[in-house]
């Protein structure tokens, strides 16, 4: 007759492994969340500022003002490598925003409102080493995040006069924190911008540029894809005009723009984005139109720097 006693070695064996399972971390525990950032880097001159990026320094005149509309599309703005210098994961996939200013300008300085409102930014979710990315989900009709960053800024041409080879400029901005991290649509800490400027034209063509640095109080060292600490902004643009009929024209050129972190300057910590820009205006006159479109790709695609961008402006300007 079968013994009924049991075996031993198989309870002790499975006690055992009870206990180590007991005393393992969750993999959940171990692996790190990252809380996000400000992905978007795509950050605007002031209404009325000409370019995109850059800012053609033409404040002139008496009271005066500009109000603009901006929308656009990212593809890819952050996509992190793993470990093995292989896996990718698109945390943030699609962006897409608009973006409303307003400007008031007296003789050679402009004061400006930007409020940035995210309509859609998405991405998808993994795990890449040690660190759990969650994706955004933000739309119009789920979860919203109305407004982020807005931004208060002045700007003031210091040297040269409009429409001279040269014009020399400095401006500053303070962005106030809106929004959600986990949305990759804020730092959640105020920051600040400081920038020399230097904008010119010569016969049809045109040239802007800038120099900058941006006060960011924030270090996500050493979660990956993530920008680290204070940076260091740059940029240039230059274009050719093609003069119309009745005030119109057509300026079409480049924008090159980008960032680099203070502490590694120029090294993985740098995202840099190329902008073919075409923009047909009218001037002249007390009230001023100008349409704006720009298409373009990283050139260094680190955070924020799209894979590929398309964005569309409308500034209404003028003064007295």
């Amino acid at each position: 007759m079968a013994s009924s006693k049991p075996n031993l070695g198989c309870v002790y064996a499975l006690l055992a492994g009870l206990a180590l399972f007991s005393l393992r971390p969750s993999l959940a525990d171990a692996q790190q969340q990252p809380s996000g950032f400000a992905v978007e880097r795509f950050y605007q001159s002031a209404p009325g500022g000409g370019w995109f990026i850059m800012d053609d320094l033409d404040i002139s005149g008496r009271l005066g003002g500009a109000i603009s509309l901006t929308s656009g599309y990212a593809r890819n703005p952050l996509v992190i490598t793993g470990p093995d210098g292989r896996q990718k994961l698109a945390v943030v996939s699609e962006e897409a925003f608009v973006d409303i200013g307003g400007a008031v300008t007296h003789d050679r300085f402009r004061a400006y409102v930007d409020f940035p409102m995210p309509l859609l930014v998405t991405g998808t979710s993994g795990t890449l080493g040690e660190y759990q990315f969650t994706a955004p989900s933000v739309s119009l009709g789920i979860n919203p995040d109305t407004v982020s960053d807005p931004r208060i800024g002045v700007d003031a041409r210091l040297f040269g006069e409009p429409g001279s080879l040269l014009r020399l400029g400095a401006g500053a901005q303070v962005i106030i924190p809106s929004g959600s991290r986990a949305d990759y649509v804020t730092d959640a800490r105020y920051r600040g911008m400081f920038r020399f400027l230097a904008a010119g034209d010569a016969g049809p063509y045109s040239y802007a540029g800038q120099l900058g640095i941006h006060v960011r109080p924030l270090n996500d060292a050493p979660d990956p894809g993530s920008p680290n600490g204070n940076e260091f902004l740059y940029g240039i643009s230059g274009g050719r005009k093609f003069a119309g009929q009745n005030g119109w024209a057509v300026i079409a050129g480049p924008e090159i723009f980008g960032e680099t972190a203070f502490h590694q300057f120029f090294s993985g910590e740098t995202g840099t984005e190329a902008l073919l820009t075409g923009r047909l205006e009218h001037t002249g006159t007390e009230r001023n139109l100008r349409i704006k479109l720009g298409v373009g790709h990283a050139l260094v695609q680190n955070f924020g720097a799209a894979q590929w961008r398309v964005v569309f402006g409308v500034e209404l300007f003028g003064h007295k």
